[in-house]
């Protein structure tokens, strides 16, 4: 499965969307793959252990995934997928006596075999030790975090090895431990080293990626990444010939592997079986790995709506009010019109509500009241003064 862009005809270069979708494939890849075993982990918690590896299980998929494809197609595994492919820049000057102008002319040529084992390197192995020390420095960076909060831990388990009297076992407990204690120490000492480097280190890569990439995108150079002008190759667009041409090299390769076979029949009937299907899993890895990413992806947000609707607190209507309470017969009677305060038979000043009954009155009749009487001149419930509430708006 090939996607192509929609390019000009006599342009080779990759177009900004292009360029933008190709560098975030990776991405995409990486951590739709790592969804895997964090969505299955929730099910078999024995799965965790899978995840401390994850680097290396990706890092040796993508091995496999790159080899193939730059062997088979002179692309990586991104840019194949996308219809591009990589050729190597041979630039040669020609000067004009006439004018004194020289002239560089860009010829491509197939990938070398150097050239290909370095386009592993830069996209397989440094990936994946920039991986291993964004991972170095975030264990630094918490280990700062902790010894600002809680102190170092040196500090609170000292002179230990002094409590058991025994001076053999001190002997060789001390030995034992300094020898453990230079290794730490050791370590440390890297990973501190790391933890101060890597920002820089980090920064300094993000820089020069983004220049070459802009540079790229405004025709001033034709390497978009630091890589590819240090191994002297071109990313172009793959025509129509060359994308056919393509499979009858598959082809070819493949006759040549199985003519190399070697052994008895069954032997080489059965090393056939395997080449087969090794050759089918990698013809449809790029369909195959695609669907899978966007399969799990999709599994993530399933199963990442369902916790949020189990963990989502029940939300249920409020409860109906409690019915009024009734006037009492001995009590005051209340006025037709409900501006009225039963007690002044005015307009209510002040209006004051008795919180146990619920009636509205004046403030300083219903205070009189209720501390002479203790109790709602209406319903004849006990109150006190502390069941006044002020009211600041009177219907």
């Amino acid at each position: 499965m090939v996607f192509t862009a929609p390019l000009k005809p006599l342009q080779s270069q990759m177009s900004n969307s292009l360029l933008i979708a190709y560098c975030l494939l990776h991405k995409l890849v990486c951590s739709g793959l790592c969804v895997v075993p964090q969505v299955l982990a929730l099910r078999r918690p024995f799965l965790h252990r899978v995840l401390d590896y994850e680097d290396e299980f990706f890092a040796l998929l993508m091995l496999v995934l790159e080899t193939h494809s730059l062997r088979t197609t002179d692309a990586s595994f991104s840019e194949s997928l996308y219809g591009l492919r990589r050729r190597a820049v041979n630039i040669k000057v020609k000067k004009d006596d006439a004018q004194l102008n020289s002239a560089d002319e860009i010829h491509h040529s197939g990938l070398r075999k150097r050239q290909k084992v370095l386009s592993v390197v830069f996209l397989v192995v440094l990936p994946y030790l920039k991986s291993k020390l964004y991972s170095i420095y975030n264990k630094e960076r918490e280990a700062r975090l902790q010894a600002s909060l809680w102190g170092h831990d040196d500090e609170r388990f000292d002179d230990t090895d002094y409590i058991d009297g025994r001076e053999d076992s001190l002997v060789s407990r001390g030995n034992l431990d300094t020898e453990a204690s230079l290794r730490t120490r050791l370590t440390k000492r890297i990973h501190k080293i790391i933890g101060a480097c890597y920002p820089w280190l980090h920064a300094s890569s993000e820089g020069a990626s983004f220049s070459y990439q802009l540079l790229y995108l405004l025709d001033a150079t034709g390497f978009y990444s630091v890589g590819l002008h240090a191994l002297g190759i071109h990313v172009c667009r793959a025509t129509g010939q060359e994308l056919m041409d393509t499979s009858s090299r598959i082809s070819k390769i493949r006759s040549r592997e199985r003519e190399r076979l070697r052994g008895p029949p069954w032997l080489k009937a059965l090393q056939g079986a395997l080449l087969s299907c090794v050759y089918t899993s990698l013809d449809y890895a790029q369909t195959g790995l695609i669907a899978a990413v966007f399969f799990f992806k999709m599994m993530e947000w399933w199963y990442q709506s369902a916790e949020e609707r189990m963990s989502a607190p029940t939300v249920y209507p409020p409860p109906p009010p409690p019915p009024p309470p009734k006037a009492a017969e001995e009590g005051l009677p209340l006025p037709p019109n409900r501006t009225i305060c039963p007690l002044c038979s005015q307009k209510r000043a002040n209006p004051s509500v008795v919180t146990v009954s619920g009636f509205v009155f004046c403030y300083a009749c219903i205070f009189k009241y209720v501390s002479q009487y203790k109790r709602c001149p209406i319903t004849l419930m006990p109150a006190t003064v502390d069941h006044i509430r002020r009211l600041f708006h009177d219907v």
